[in-house]
């Protein structure tokens, strides 16, 4: 008979998920030796990623709830288990207010419920009065020293951050709140401050200078998320389970698991990490699903993206030093830090001499939920419509190796594209560069799950596109206002498909004319080898 599973999913309270009995998956041990590091320590993770959960479980630590970690890492390392006064406050419930005073009484009432246990002062009027008075008091009245907990730190300035006027009268708000954390440094045992950006210590933190950021620590990379080698240990009947619904073997499963989940890396040497709250969204639903999307791509994600002008056809492959994404969001200069911080690229490989860093989509579940909430913007069309019509025909082509189908099916999608606002501007920024066409067959294949490659250096040029298929490698050439003869000759005047003659996968090369004035593919013309 089947073990009765529960899978917290939604549930981000430590203490209820111990008393209940949820599916646990204990990183107590490296909760415990993140208190050891700092008396400050600050860490960012993606949205969904576990970063309340392990708030929470520090809150009952630091509580000392003993009863609640029985059997768990941390009692082979903790002796003392001392009560310390907690002040755990969650800024995320302090989003979406409409002006800095509106900021300011969302954070009070944040505070309120401590002032209950602690006592308040008429005199306290702000924010940081309060969150001050309450430290102080709590230190008084214990004998302790206080532990600090601050959850989702950055939640109301990402609501704004893209508003010039508003970001900087947000920013005082919150540094007003955060500044007395330096100011009560002798009463503080322990402050855990975590969020998903990475503002600087400056402007949000004042004259805290001693935040030690573990957020790219090879020691904590498995701080947040669940590793394989946890899957492994400690959930192999849910991967049994969810393989008799999918009626697949579990190993395939387990790969299933992997190319969807898997493949967040928060350091140079981080293990595989798969995103928590996906993971137990399927196997609670028996579903493989794109969980993480349910609530749709963030908003102020696809603003800055549009602001810098992001291209994500180079999203695949960037090669960049720490200091490219590991920045002050306040000091950006391109949707970079926002991508990874947000999750939607993730570290791929460290090269130890050039002191660089590979960023990469992570899985699968981010690629077809990110472009599915691209698709809109670029071509006006939404996703779903995409994948239960034009991408399902598509891909069947393709899989059957009957590329004449597919790029039929691909001619007949492209002339359905909407006439939508700014569409005339989009063409006349591409009449040199194939740009536009780029982005939107980037966004189909992407949502295919498929890997694809623009603008793909070689010897004598660039080829513009190249996808890869498990059996096939289509080298794709676009001529805007040319013809398929004329972009086939470049293929092959140039050499664009040498590269791959040694892969073992058939190479099949792809000519194709557009015109800008009928907005749709004129020809193409298709040579296999």
């Amino acid at each position: 008979m089947k073990e009765e599973r529960r899978y917290p999913v939604g549930i981000q309270t430590f203490s209820r998920l111990r008393r209940e009995g949820y599916v646990y998956v204990d990183k107590t041990d490296l909760m415990w030796r993140m208190t050891r590091v700092s008396p400050f320590v600050f860490l960012s993770r993606p949205r969904r990623f576990g970063k309340s959960l392990l708030a929470t479980t520090l809150c009952s630590f630091f509580k000392g709830e003993r009863e609640l970690f029985e059997g768990l890492k941390v009692m082979e390392l903790e002796k003392e288990w001392k009560r310390y006064p907690v002040l755990h406050v969650d800024v995320s419930m302090a989003k979406g207010q409409e002006n800095k005073e509106e900021l300011r009484r969302a954070l009070i009432r944040q505070l309120l419920p401590l002032a209950e246990v602690y006592g308040n002062n008429p005199m306290e009027t702000t924010p940081g009065a309060l969150f001050s008075g309450l430290i102080r008091r709590a230190y008084q009245q214990t004998g302790e020293q206080v532990v600090v907990v601050i959850d989702e730190y950055d939640a109301p300035l990402l609501d704004v951050l893209h508003e010039e006027e508003q970001l900087p009268a947000f920013r005082r708000v919150m540094q007003e709140f955060y500044q007395c954390l330096k100011a009560n440094e002798a009463m503080i045992r322990f402050c855990f401050i975590t969020g998903i950006t990475k503002f600087s210590q400056l402007s949000i933190f004042s004259t805290l200078n001693n935040i030690t950021n573990i957020s790219l620590d090879t020691e904590f990379a498995a701080i947040c998320g669940i590793t394989g080698e946890e899957i492994d240990e400690q959930m192999q009947p849910d991967v049994t389970w969810l393989a008799e619904r999918y009626k697949c073997p579990p190993a395939e499963m387990r790969q299933k698991l992997r190319d969807t989940y898997d493949g967040y890396h928060f350091s140079g040497e981080s293990p595989d990490i798969y995103n928590p709250f996906s993971l137990m969204k399927a196997f609670n639903q028996r579903a493989l699903r794109n969980w993480w999307f349910e609530s749709g791509t963030p908003s102020y994600l696809l603003r800055q993206m549009r602001r810098f002008k992001t291209d994500i056809t180079k999203l695949d492959d960037l090669h960049v030093p720490s200091s490219a994404f590991d920045q002050p969001t306040e000091n950006m200069r391109n949707a970079l830090p926002l991508l990874y911080q947000s999750g939607y690229l993730t570290i791929k490989g460290y090269d130890w001499d050039l002191e660089e860093y590979t960023l990469s989509i992570p899985n699968k579940e981010v690629r077809v939920g990110f472009t599915e909430g691209l698709l809109p913007v670029v071509t006006g069309i939404e996703g779903f419509e995409v994948q239960s019509g034009f991408a399902a025909r598509f891909w069947k082509a393709l899989r059957d190796n009957d590329t004449d189908l597919a790029l039929r099916e691909l001619r007949a999608y492209l002339e359905g594209l909407p006439y939508i606002e700014g569409f005339k501007k989009k063409l006349d920024e591409v009449v040199v560069a194939e740009g536009f066409y780029e982005w939107t067959f980037y966004l189909i294949f992407s949502m295919l799950n498929v890997y694809v490659q623009t603008q793909v250096k070689c010897a004598r040029g660039r080829a513009d596109m190249v996808v890869f298929m498990p059996g096939t490698i289509y080298v794709m050439e676009l001529k805007l206002n040319g013809t398929a003869q004329d972009a086939l000759d470049q293929i092959n005047d140039k050499g664009y498909a040498l590269r791959y003659a040694t892969d073992g996968r058939s190479i099949v090369k792809i000519g194709m004319g557009f015109s800008v004035e009928k907005r749709a593919l004129t020809d193409y013309l298709i040579v296999e080898e």
